[in-house]
């Protein structure tokens, strides 16, 4: 079976010593983070590939489903150094990046000093996205995707690793600001985050409603997922896996000769669609335990990856259709 290899060869044993090493680590951290979040597991799994797989992570659910928690725990399991931002309407880019200030020395000099902002961690927690203005989400977007800022023409580069878990809520719409598909498109994954099943919202009833509560552990280091996410970019990718990838994705578009689709699908989604399922794929494999990503991996990520990078048209819309089933059909023909 043929393969493909993305970064510079290193030998067989070497990549199955760091894999089973890596697979080690992400165990512990998959436990560490099932001691404080209940159920969900499906929603962790994403949230903890989009990270393995460098990249940055939307997440949407209705109040009360433990995101803010998620991050948090994650922040604390991986090692990251964690911020939250509440987004408002009357937030500014300067309240995320940072602002220079003058400050005056004893001899009366006058300089500029740059106070970093809130954006300058690991694991940035932007909540309620949407309520930002376009202009502060702009910046926002700009740095996950340049990874550094510009203030008065001066460059500050980010932190390494850096991440960004924005939330949304799906329900209430009034008063926000709708992220344009050019700025979705910068996220790894869109994960829906859904109501817990009864067992596990009967374990939230006793374990958070007493006197003591779990509290996460630190596991990773952030030089470590550093490494963990460059292990994860020369993870072999079968040709198998590829073929999948492009024959979903370009299916996925309209004018590629599936009529379904044609008649569905206002617009579809790009390269940068391949892309995020082939690292997915391969931080997904790691997760699960595997060396290598396998078609039902490509499968099992298709809606979280493709959702958000696709529009339906209003006939669509009209008979009620939804992108999930969109993808569900395309993925199934995989």
């Amino acid at each position: 079976m043929s393969v493909i290899v993305t970064e510079s060869p290193i030998s067989e044993k070497d990549m199955i010593a760091q894999a089973e090493k890596a697979l080690s680590d992400i165990s512990a951290v998959r436990d560490g983070v099932g001691r404080v979040i209940f159920g969900q597991e499906s929603v962790v799994e994403r949230t903890l590939v989009a990270l393995l797989a460098g990249g940055h992570a939307l997440l949407v659910g209705v109040p009360g489903l433990a995101k803010t928690k998620l991050v948090e725990t994650l922040g604390i399991v991986l090692g990251l150094d964690t911020r939250r931002v509440q987004f408002t309407p009357d937030l500014m880019p300067s309240d995320i990046l940072g602002s220079e200030v003058m400050e005056q020395d004893e001899n009366g000099r006058r300089s500029f000093r740059f106070i970093p902002g809130p954006i300058f961690a690991q694991l940035l927690m932007a909540d309620e996205v949407n309520r930002a203005s376009p202009r502060t989400q702009s910046a926002l977007l700009q740095s996950m995707q340049e990874y550094h800022v510009t203030v008065a023409g001066q460059r500050y580069d980010l932190p390494a690793p850096f991440h960004v878990l924005a939330t949304q809520n799906p329900l209430e719409q009034e008063g926000t600001y709708p992220l344009p598909e050019a700025q979705l498109d910068r996220f790894l994954m869109q994960i829906d985050i859904l109501y817990p099943d009864m067992e596990a919202e009967r374990r939230i009833l006793l374990e958070t409603t007493g006197t003591s509560e779990v509290r996460a552990a630190n596991i990773l280091t952030p030089e470590r997922l550093r490494e963990i996410q460059t292990l994860i970019r020369r993870m072999p990718v079968p040709e198998t896996v590829v073929d999948a990838i492009l024959k979903l994705v370009r299916s996925a578009r309209p004018g590629q000769g599936d009529a379904e689709t044609d008649r569905d699908v206002a617009w579809g989604p790009g390269p940068r669609a391949s892309q995020a399922l082939t690292l997915c794929a391969r931080a997904r494999a790691l997760y699960d335990g595997r060396l290598a990503p396998s078609v039902d991996d490509v499968k099992a990520l298709a809606e979280p990856v493709l959702q958000h990078r696709m529009a339906l048209t209003f006939a669509a819309r009209a008979e009620g259709m939804s992108v999930r089933d969109v993808v569900a059909r395309l993925a199934k023909a995989v």
